[in-house]
């Protein structure tokens, strides 16, 4: 078989497929050109400098440092030309360029795996694996994802939206290697911020407990989560990576080598090692903390420097056993914009390159749900010292920034550490104090152990505030809050409560935050709200478990849950105006629900509607059910929310149209039961 390489795609003839950028072989008659292309066994790929015909990482082979810093320059381009557009994280990508690059430069990607922490930092991994040419449709319906997704590429081989599991997952990767008697290399690529998650010391401590099973660690420390690092471990981090002897070292030590006679301007191997071992002797605790757990240490290397990175790979794939690389690295890097305002550009929506500012909308919106829940908060927290905020390294997706602005001394944040904020919460609360956990709805499924175990079954006082609860559009399944319904109104002793509006979010906090006979939990949107007066002070609490009508009507009864409210008002003027009356009820209370409200409406009316934003499997909808038929009330119930399936990255309303949520979908589908239902009640008569 012979084969061929040219410059540019020219033509395919005499079963050859002529390609630009790499060699490649005989086109069978039964393949077709995609299948051809990925089969890398046929396929001899040459390096090539030029991002666009990059369609596999082992083209990075045996490219120069200036090549490799073109190629840098193309990611980072790319990167904030498509964030700029479409939105999404910013900052956490532009960081990992270089880094990325040299991994990529000392690995076949062909047999060898990576496994990227949380997926923020790895918008550079997908241009380099075939998703350059595609990459404009980040995160939009049926585009790229914004994390990684084994069903996108083979390239990547383990999906996360969570932080702290790179270094479980490559572990078990390395572990299954050996059990099969194979041989490849597995990397966990993970951020200082993503370490400080449990899940990420446990691995760390069952991998250095295998001394021979091959592991390299990459610690992408930027000094950063998404706000600033917090903790113990964050300034011990700090300590090597500002102490003055490694610095020193770094920029004297090969100078100094150099110096010594019969050394010259090439060091050997053996003087190699002795800088190392001279560097790592001026490396404080936290690298004896690492070796000690079973590691070895390498690092801090510089995160921009492709030649000290390749070499520090390079040295790092020979030694036996676990390996940390520690990286130093810019969030941002390369974006002055970014690099100086860390926070606000970990993940933007669209905005202007050239200023750095958020794309305006047509028109004003209402505030978010996030910053009503905040300044609210701030409110009854002056009044009440006992009143405690806590987040999980969210405090500017949550709004808590301005809590900690305005109260510091009644604001913690613990990290990437959702169960030790549900258990600390706990405790304080066994102390009389007034703990708010605001934690985003798909993060808290990471402490479902704690709300049972440490909350639900002591019935402590801890308020659950779940932002983000719902469909919350491109950041796709691991980030949708499909299931805190069904995960929380299971567990005795809890409370679930939703707002069907940013006003009735006020009173809701008001509820929680004097709710002292057990824990309550309130779950609210992503996005803004529908710009209804807000109260200043004089807030009520809501009476436990009551819900309230909204509408009446005769011929169907619709029960709306939190977000779906509003819908269902919409939906039903819609059927109003086709002659169908609804009474709709704001049932404000998923658990415990309002069954001397549901019932009689719904013995009466004679056929119920329920609507949530949320899993239909154990939710809102299968609690009205079970409602009725405790009340011994049998009646037509026809369900509507998200169904048995993932709910993939695209817009909240491309997501809302396509599980058939919106009002006129909603009104259609209610008008085609109610149609079909009095059809039978018609034919039984007869």
């Amino acid at each position: 078989m012979t084969t061929k390489s040219i410059t540019d795609i020219i033509h395919q003839q005499e079963g050859m497929y002529v390609t630009k950028g790499f060699e490649i072989g005989t086109l069978n008659q039964e393949e077709t050109l995609e299948e051809f292309k990925n089969n890398a066994e046929n396929c001899q790929f040459l390096p090539t400098d030029n991002l666009s015909e990059l369609i596999h990482p082992n083209q990075l082979h045996g490219l120069s440092i200036h090549q490799l810093e073109q190629i840098a320059h193309q990611i980072r381009e790319k990167h904030l030309q498509t964030v700029a557009t479409t939105g999404g994280h910013l900052g956490p990508g532009l960081g990992v360029v270089e880094l990325t690059l040299a991994l990529y430069q000392t690995l076949d990607l062909d047999r060898d795996k990576v496994v990227w922490d949380v997926g923020h930092q790895a918008y550079p991994h997908k241009m380099l694996t075939g998703r350059y040419n595609s990459f404009h449709t980040l995160r939009q319906k049926d585009g790229i994802a914004g994390y990684l997704k084994r069903c996108e590429s083979k390239f990547d081989h383990f999906g996360a939206g969570h932080a702290s599991t790179s270094i479980s997952a490559a572990l078990g990767m390395a572990v299954a290697r050996d059990l099969k008697g194979e041989n490849f290399k597995t990397v966990a690529v993970i951020g200082d911020g993503a370490l400080t998650g449990g899940m990420a010391l446990e691995a760390i401590n069952h991998a250095g407990h295998l001394p021979k099973t091959n592991l390299l660690v990459v610690l992408n420390d930027n000094e950063m989560s998404i706000s600033a690092n917090v903790g113990a471990l964050s300034r011990y981090l700090n300590k090597i990576r500002l102490s003055s002897p490694v610095q020193f070292l770094k920029d004297n030590l090969k100078e100094q080598l150099r110096n010594i006679p019969l050394v010259g301007e090439s060091l050997t191997p053996e003087m190699e090692r002795l800088q190392e071992g001279i560097k790592r002797l001026a490396v404080p605790k936290v690298g004896a903390v690492f070796e000690e757990l079973g590691f070895t240490y390498i690092g801090p290397v510089d995160g921009h420097n492709l030649e000290e990175l390749i070499a520090t790979f390079q040295q790092a794939h020979t030694i036996q056993g676990p390996v940390l690389v520690h990286v130093a690295t810019v969030k941002g890097k390369g974006y002055a914009i970014a690099e100086q305002d860390k926070v606000g550009y970990h993940a933007q929506s669209s905005f202007n390159l050239i200023t750095g500012k958020a794309i305006p909308s047509s028109k004003p919106k209402p505030p978010s749900y996030s910053k009503v829940f905040a300044e609210t908060l701030i409110k009854l927290a002056q009044n009440n010292p006992k009143i405690v905020a806590i987040t999980a390294a969210m405090s500017t997706g949550t709004g808590l920034d301005k809590f900690q602005a305005k109260l510091p001394q009644q604001y913690i944040d613990v990290g990437i550490a959702e169960q030790h904020a549900v258990t600390l919460a706990a405790g304080m609360a066994t102390e009389g104090m007034r703990p708010v956990a605001a934690i985003y709805s798909t993060f808290l499924q990471r402490a479902f152990d704690q709300i049972i175990h440490d909350v639900c079954i002591q019935n402590l006082p801890v308020f659950f505030c779940l932002d983000r609860a719902g469909i919350v559009g491109a950041d796709g399944p691991t980030h949708q809050g499909m299931y805190d319904i069904a995960y929380l109104r299971c567990i005795p002793n809890m409370v679930l409560m939703a707002p069907k509006d940013e006003a009735e979010l006020q009173q809701m906090l008001v509820t929680g935050v004097n709710y002292t006979e057990g824990p309550i939990a309130m779950r609210y949107p992503r996005g803004n709200g529908y710009g209804i007066p807000l109260m200043e002070e004089g807030w009520e609490t809501l009476p436990i478990g009551k819900g309230e009508i909204l509408r009446h009507g005769g011929d169907v009864l619709m029960v709306a849950f939190g977000s779906m409210v509003y819908p269902a008002m919409q939906a039903a003027q819609i059927l109003s105006d086709g002659g169908i009356e609804a009474t709709v009820v704001n049932a404000r209370f998923a658990k415990p629900i309002d069954p001397d409200l549901i019932a009689p409406l719904a013995q009466q009316i004679g056929g119920v509607v329920t609507l949530e934003e949320g899993c239909l499997m154990g939710g809102f909808g299968s609690a009205v059910a079970e409602t009725l038929l405790d009340c011994g009330v049998v009646v037509p119930v026809k369900r509507m929310g998200v169904p048995d399936q993932l709910v993939e990255h695209a817009t909240p309303a491309e997501s809302m149209a396509a599980l058939g949520l919106t009002p006129p979908q909603i009104a259609e589908r209610i008008r085609i039961e109610i149609h079909q239902h009095i059809s039978e009640l018609q034919l039984a008569l007869s």
